[in-house]
């Protein structure tokens, strides 16, 4: 599916087209001829290129489309198919990413395994679809298995009060119901890594990133289990270990985590119960990152629980809170000086 263009700046502005259409956006023509500077026959060149190559295809009148294959494949447990995680991959998903460059197959190849192995050895699922859907500019892969469901495992396992508290507990990564064969680190930097990631199972989602709501509602399963949702450009110059890095000491440890509130809370967190829930298993980590992006406020009682008791009870473990409005930071400074 790739297509090498004579230049840096042609390629730039293929990228741009097939991101825009993927956008849907409107006078897509005019808005590249803008942003270039360049005529809008030009970029009807470039249209008429990228569908002669198969990598668009028009819609309606000045709309377009990208052309997007599915490919889907049922494992079975009792058939075998669950014995290896390389048997899932090269199976379904090899073929569809060897020609691209070496960090993205390093990507998918992590990814892949790490979520394919939580079926295996988690899941007790017996049925395991994984769906491969790929276009020019991305690929995204389904993976739906039949099995306990995720977040109920975990509340189970751990005897967590609620569903929720699974999933607040998957944010902040080193989570495993099998600590002798699984690091509990895979959902986390996998999470990190993909461009979009989400785990939907028991009515629940767990995401890292911003989602469509209407995505959502086609992939709540009829049933009990799984379903991961991940997509990542076919050109991303992300690099893996840049992304363990980034939450490890000299020595490759892995002592920070980042906490997305918004994705926790349903509203915005106001009570000491709130905040306890935050802070299990806070001392498992060296440096904590507490996002307040889209929330509007917070209780007291949160802020005092979770900046003065647990921080004084804990003073080795820097919690760091950013993204914080107006409303946040003035309770927080109410907190911190007492």
């Amino acid at each position: 599916m790739k297509l090498k263009f004579e230049s840096a700046k042609k390629q730039s502005i293929i990228s741009y087209i097939l991101e825009k259409i993927s956008q849907n956006t409107e006078s897509l023509s005019k808005k590249v001829a803008e942003e270039f500077k360049i005529s809008t026959n030009t970029v009807h060149s470039y249209l008429r290129e990228l569908q002669n190559n198969n990598i668009i295809k028009k819609s309606s009148r000045g709309k377009y489309e990208l052309v997007s294959q599915t490919y889907t494949y049922d494992l079975k447990r009792s058939l075998g198919h669950l014995n290896s995680d390389t048997y899932a991959f090269e199976k379904c998903l090899f073929q569809h990413i060897k020609d691209f460059e070496d960090n993205v197959l390093r990507i998918w190849s992590y990814v892949f395994s790490e979520m394919t192995n939580n079926v295996m050895d988690h899941s007790q699922a017996e049925n395991f679809k994984i769906i491969v859907m790929q276009n020019y500019a991305q690929t995204t892969v389904m993976l739906v298995d039949d099995g306990v469901g995720i977040f109920k495992k975990i509340k189970d396992h751990f005897s967590f009060s609620s569903l929720d508290e699974a999933i607040c507990e998957l944010f902040k990564g080193k989570l495993t119901t099998d600590a002798q064969n699984h690091s509990g680190e895979g959902i986390f930097f996998s999470s990190k890594i993909m461009d979009t990631f989400l785990i939907i199972s028991s009515g629940k989602i767990f995401a890292t990133t911003k989602y469509d709501n209407d995505l959502i509602l086609n992939l709540e399963l009829p049933f009990d289990g799984t379903c991961v949702f991940m997509s990542l450009s076919n050109f991303t110059h992300k690099k893996i270990n840049e992304v363990f890095d980034s939450y490890s000491n000299e020595d490759g440890g892995f002592i920070k985590t980042r906490i997305p509130l918004k994705n926790i809370f349903d509203t915005a967190p106001i009570s000491r119960s709130q905040a306890k829930r935050i802070c299990n298993r806070l001392d498992s980590f060296k440096e904590v990152i507490l996002d307040f992006e889209d929330l509007e406020w917070m209780g007291q009682g949160f802020a005092h629980q979770l900046f003065v008791v647990y921080q004084n009870a804990n003073p080795q473990i820097t919690i760091t809170p950013i993204n914080m409005n107006d409303s946040i930071k003035s309770m927080y400074n109410h907190v911190i000086s007492g």
